[in-house]
């Protein structure tokens, strides 16, 4: 029995376990889209291409599956190419399928020809471009073992319609194999012995958790190795949840917007385990001032990762779970670290967190409050990019992993929307909230529809401080307060943008209006909107400059 091309993409998708799928049809992919027609699983129409792979995005962070979108050729394709970049930035693992000319027109300037397979090479795990349809089933499979094994990421296939035409047998490959990708072996325990004694002796250890703590589901490991050897943990942005941050071990979030005790204990400290994380310059600081006194263990499946950044004076390359129970196998009885303990619990008096905004205004730390009563503990919340974003992380509690998603290393403007999207249908009938700025939420605002017409229990709330906030904040520090670009107040009212798209809307600009709002806008069924107008002088605190020492931090103004 023969099937077509693109009877075979829904075959294969079948046999991964896709759930549901996120894209928008056209030409190239009529095929395909014909197809979907009778598919078992879920076809969810977005509104851009940008969306639908942040959509997917969202999707593969909460429920660890792997993303599918599909678009089709030309524009459809390059406005994906976004979202790739962001989730290859973030190790999310996403199939993507587009659409292309058929194959006789390949380089010919065909109506809606773009090489997308070209585009996305630097911005992808991996790319294929099928060019016949015995080629399509081991590029499908191979898509889906690439994007989830190892370091995740994203995959794109690339199939001409005349490909998703075609009929041809569907041998569908158990295993693939690809010449130098054995992630399974990728391990090298040679340091953790001597890594394990010095962690074990040291009077000022800390550990950094990033991403790869999540991806590894190593969450359990980390909790026993705290608690067990009383070990401050710090967590990058991408780790946020991969640690509980209402336990007394938990220093929040290190880096540019880090916590005052997070930064102080990386810089004074004697060990860092260092879990998965890259040492982006946003958690780093200037690199010639990083934890000048830290003895650097560092554990990433990524091999490259190792010593890219910061050096380390024992790499382990290994899954991070894997990793942490070799390590507590191997622990000796540990010392006494009271000592440090209360020197970051002095740090916590000294530099504590708060609002700094006008009596009778209202703050996003203050909204993020008011949030975190109503939301589940293991509610999904998103953020978009801008201070909104580095406000969650530090004044939004976490102690959950997978419940918070956020654009990282991209800081992608317009991820929050469409990827609360995602989360919506990775777990069905939960409210999920995304936290979005005027600016961000302007960049993928028509999904508004999205959420309406498929009733999703998605509440935005928007803090319009009517400004592009975290560039204003720049300027108003280092560019002398010349606000170019950055304080143009949008025109329209978002209330009733959001009406119009049929949510619910509400707004907020003091106390008790946000109460209201916010009660209202979680009661809702379907999606709903609450503004709340907070003041555009507010800036993030506390601060690191770009290429600062993380102990050099600006703090809240007097």
């Amino acid at each position: 029995m023969t099937l077509s091309g693109a009877e075979m993409i829904i075959q294969a998708f079948q046999k991964e376990g896709v759930e549901c799928l996120f894209g928008i049809p056209g030409g190239s992919v009529i095929p395909l889209y014909d197809a979907l027609y009778d598919a078992p699983f879920r076809t969810v129409l977005m509104r851009h291409e940008q969306a639908a792979c942040h959509a997917a995005d969202g999707y593969a962070r909460v429920s660890g599956k792997v993303g599918v979108c599909v678009a089709t050729s030309g524009p459809g394709a390059t406005n994906i190419v976004t979202g790739l970049a962001n989730a290859q930035m973030d190790s999310v693992p996403l199939v993507v399928v587009t659409g292309q000319v058929v194959t006789s027109s390949i380089g010919t300037d065909a109506f809606q020809e773009a090489d997308i397979y070209g585009c996305s090479l630097p911005l992808v795990k991996h790319s294929f471009l099928v060019r016949t349809i015995d080629e399509l089933p081991h590029a499908l499979r191979g898509a889906f073992v690439i994007a989830s094994s190892g370091r995740p990421g994203p995959v794109l296939v690339d199939v001409p319609s005349s490909v998703q035409k075609d009929r041809g047998i569907f041998d569908y490959p158990p295993e693939v194999n690809f010449p130098g990708y054995h992630p399974e072996n990728r391990k090298d325990f040679t340091h953790l012995e001597r890594a394990v004694a010095v962690l074990s002796a040291s009077s000022k250890p800390v550990i950094l958790a990033g991403g790869g703590c999540i991806l590894g589901k190593a969450e359990a490991e980390l909790l026993v190795l705290a608690e067990k050897c009383t070990l401050p943990v710090a967590t990058t942005l991408m780790g946020k949840g991969a640690f509980p941050e209402n336990h007394p071990l938990s220093l929040g979030m290190v880096g540019m917007h880090g916590t005052p005790q997070a930064n102080l204990a990386v810089s004074e400290a004697e060990v860092i385990l260092a879990l998965g994380t890259r040492f982006s310059d946003r958690s780093t600081g200037g690199k010639k001032f990083y934890a000048p006194k830290a003895t650097i263990i560092h554990v990433d499946l990524d091999e490259a990762e190792l010593g890219k950044n910061i050096p380390a004076s024992f790499p382990i390359l290994g899954n991070t779970q894997k990793v942490l129970s070799k390590m507590l196998e191997k622990l000796p009885v540990q010392k006494d670290r009271s000592p440090w303990i209360d020197t970051i619990a002095a740090w916590r008096r000294n530099y504590p967190l708060r609002e700094k905004t006008p009596p009778g205004a209202l703050s996003v730390p203050g909204i993020l409050g008011e949030i975190r009563k109503r939301h589940e503990e293991e509610g999904i919340l998103t953020t978009d990019v801008g201070q909104h974003q580095m406000w969650a992380a530090l004044h939004y509690e976490v102690n959950r992993s997978r419940t918070y998603l956020t654009s990282g290393g991209l800081g992608t403007m317009g991820f929050g929307l469409p990827a609360a999207i995602g989360a919506a249908f990775a777990h069905p009938g939960e409210r999920v909230v995304c936290v979005a700025g005027d600016g961000g939420f302007l960049m993928n605002i028509q999904e508004l529809e999205t959420c309406r017409r498929y009733n999703l229990p998605i509440t935005i709330v928007l803090c319009n401080n009517g400004s592009l906030g975290m560039v204003r904040q720049w300027q108003d520090l280092f560019f002398q307060q010349r606000f170019s670009g950055t304080c143009e107040n949008p025109t329209c009212s978002f209330i009733e943008v959001a009406r119009a798209f049929g949510l619910e809307a509400h707004s907020a600009s003091n106390q008790e209006e946000l109460e209201r709002a916010l009660d209202q806008g979680f009661a809702s069924s379907g999606p709903s909107l609450v503004e709340c107008f907070v003041p555009p002088e507010d800036n993030v605190y506390p601060m690191v400059p770009a290429g600062g020492n993380l102990k050099e931090f600006l703090f809240y103004p007097s």
